[in-house]
């Protein structure tokens, strides 16, 4: 099978986003209205009405938003119906509060996705594409990870996710439900929750914080600009080859959080003080010290291959958080768990 070109029109015809309202999600929601699809997009039921970051989107207008929670099973199925195509974005996220939270992980991770996999089975949709993490994989035992690489939950969190995937994985294999797990690596770029260590540096010295706070420096890990992980669902979705497969979306480029700091940095001229925060470290046995993707397999199945350097991306996410505007919405000098 030739590849799909990565600028191919898209032809998925009416696609679902769950998690739409979130960081990744509202990206993805942008790339598909401008490869000419249909877009449902599930923001989570809140009693003020907010969709999230779908509210900052210039295309909203061409998207049809639901408000809902994959938890509810009967909910899925309403919101499911009339679909071609499926990205499951929709989970808890933050590693951080899954210590303080487990049991609402599994809750959403696990059991949402299952009744988003019962809901896609029923109504009989072309694809449904699952969203993993790399955090999954642990601490590596060899670099970069492929896809054979052990799983290794590492926090509640984590475990979760390999919950998830294995009650999406199990569909296709007990159902022949179209499911294909894309496994992106650290996704970061405009909108990202402050919870995650780009935001945290960028907002804490655009606000003007002389002494900034962080965690741990030494963990390395393979950052992606977001638009190249969205890229990459796109490509998954449009790919047969890729049903039943799980498939790393990374740029095959390790930095540790430390250097990724000092370049940051750099790129903002700024001289601050880092200072480590024991409230933002992990468990001593749960901090995931290494994170390497190896990405030959997306390559070989679509041809996708990230565009967006980690140089250039910081640029952009740089631009992006220090516009007053953006900045507002952020809370520099307060722990974000």
């Amino acid at each position: 099978m030739n590849p799909r070109p990565n600028d191919e029109p898209s032809l998925l015809g009416m696609c679902l986003v769950t998690g739409a309202d979130g960081f990744i999600g509202s990206h993805l929601v942008e790339l598909l209205v401008a490869r000419g699809c249909r877009v449902r997009a599930l923001a989570q039921y809140n009693s003020f009405n907010h969709w999230g970051w779908l509210e900052s989107l210039t295309c909203l207008p061409q998207v049809e938003v639901v408000s809902g929670d994959i938890r509810d099973p009967h909910f899925c199925h309403r919101m499911m119906e009339g679909v071609d195509v499926v990205f499951h974005l929709a989970a808890l996220i933050a590693i951080p509060y899954s210590y303080v939270a487990p049991d609402s992980y599994v809750e959403t991770n696990v059991r949402g996705t299952l009744n988003v996999c019962q809901a896609a089975r029923a109504v009989g949709v072309r694809r449904l594409v699952h969203t993993s993490t790399s955090e999954v994989y642990g601490t590596a035992r060899y670099v970069p990870i492929d896809e054979a690489h052990p799983l290794q939950p590492q926090s509640p969190y984590s475990a979760s996710k390999v919950g998830a995937d294995a009650i999406a994985l199990s569909f296709h294999s007990s159902f022949g439900l179209p499911v294909t797990v894309a496994r992106p690596f650290n996704t970061y770029g405009p909108r990202q929750s402050a919870r995650a260590v780009i935001p945290t540096v960028i907002s804490q010295v655009a606000a003007g914080c002389r002494v900034l706070k962080l965690g741990d420096l030494r963990p390395t890990r393979d950052f992606n600009y977001v638009e190249d992980t969205c890229r990459g669902l796109l490509a998954l979705a449009q790919c047969d080859a890729a049903v039943g497969e799980v498939v790393n979306i990374g740029s095959n480029y390790e930095i540790s959080i430390g250097d990724t700091v000092r370049l940051i940095l750099e790129l903002m001229g700024a001289e601050v003080e880092v200072q480590q925060e024991d409230e933002r470290l992990r468990p001593p046995q749960s901090e995931v010290f290494r994170l390497w993707c190896d990405n030959r397999k997306i390559e070989r199945l679509t041809g996708f291959r990230p565009r967006v350097d980690l140089r250039e991306g910081l640029q952009r996410t740089i631009a992006w958080f220090t516009d007053p505007v953006n900045l507002q919405r952020y809370k520099p000098h307060q722990y974000n768990v």
